[in-house]
């Protein structure tokens, strides 16, 4: 299966300003540097991206397999990006079935900073749903979580950015595959597919190539007689999970002591005067 040309165009994920703190003095401080890359289809213009420009071949690439305008990777020649003037090529081998109509009806997200996605994307959205055997315990999620933290990531000097990371799970210990900076998770989500299709397209079910714009789904192994090799179940979003050991009894706390509730009068203070008689009431 031919696989499309990417350049490797990448750009500055951050840039130094001068800003003036509470003092009055001026300072460097790098912020991220966010830019906008077009996209044109066979020389027609698609959609205007906000990137942090660190891959964004793939980025583009996912894109148009998330947005479900690409069913499969050889159905494009290339993608070439120039930031001169802000753009990415696509170039396909056949065009886009019917793109007029897939790209006419537009959905507002509430998804933090997606915008729009295509209205045909969310008809499919509803039926995608996690295979039974998908767990994750609490002890591996701490432990993606610490591994990506251990990261020197754009975050860390300019903050101001989303994250994600592809895991594989081949061997004991959860092995990042990839990780993804930019300005919004859906566009680090859209990066991941996009390698993920570059690199695993020859593993992956044609139907679980695509992840959801907001979210990332655990790749369903392939079946028997289908075109996905033994092995795929290995590169996961989700890990399976270990079966659980026992419980150990719950043991009963022995009660609070009741004299430590109580607060111990100082020394050589009096005792609170009492409280003023009642009056009664009535004739």
């Amino acid at each position: 299966m031919p696989l499309p040309h990417l350049t490797q165009v990448q750009a500055p994920l951050t840039s130094e300003i001068e800003a003036l703190n509470e003092y009055g003095e001026l300072y460097k401080v790098s912020i991220p540097a966010e830019r906008a890359l077009t996209v044109y289809v066979d020389k027609r213009e698609l959609v205007t991206l906000m990137t942090l420009g660190a891959n964004p071949e793939l980025l583009v690439l996912g894109y148009l397999r998330n947005q479900r305008l690409i069913k499969d990777v050889a159905d494009i020649e290339s993608i070439t990006v120039d930031w001169e003037v802000g753009a990415a090529a696509v170039k396909t081998r056949h065009g886009i079935e019917d793109i007029e109509e897939k790209t006419a009806h537009r959905v507002v997200t509430t998804g933090c900073g997606q915008g729009s996605v295509f209205g045909g994307l969310m008809d499919e959205v509803d039926q995608i749903a996690l295979p039974r055997d998908a767990f994750i315990t609490q002890s591996q999620l701490y432990g993606l979580v610490n591994t990506i933290r251990l990261k020197e990531t754009t975050y860390k000097s300019a903050g101001s950015v989303h994250a994600c990371a592809l895991f594989s799970t081949a061997s004991s210990e959860a092995e990042m595959l990839l990780f993804v900076e930019d300005v919004g998770r859906h566009n680090a989500i859209d990066t991941i597919a996009g390698w993920m299709w570059m690199n695993m397209a020859p593993t992956l079910v044609a139907s679980r190539t695509a992840l959801p714009p907001e979210g990332a789904l655990r790749l369903r192994p392939g079946k028997a007689g289908s075109a996905a090799p033994a092995g795929e179940e290995d590169v996961a979003m989700i890990i399976p999970a270990p079966p659980r050991p026992a419980r150990k009894p719950a043991t009963r706390r022995a009660p609070w002591p009741r004299s430590l509730s109580i607060r111990a009068r100082p020394p050589n203070r009096p005792p609170p005067p009492p409280p003023p008689a009642r009056r009664a009431s009535g004739p």
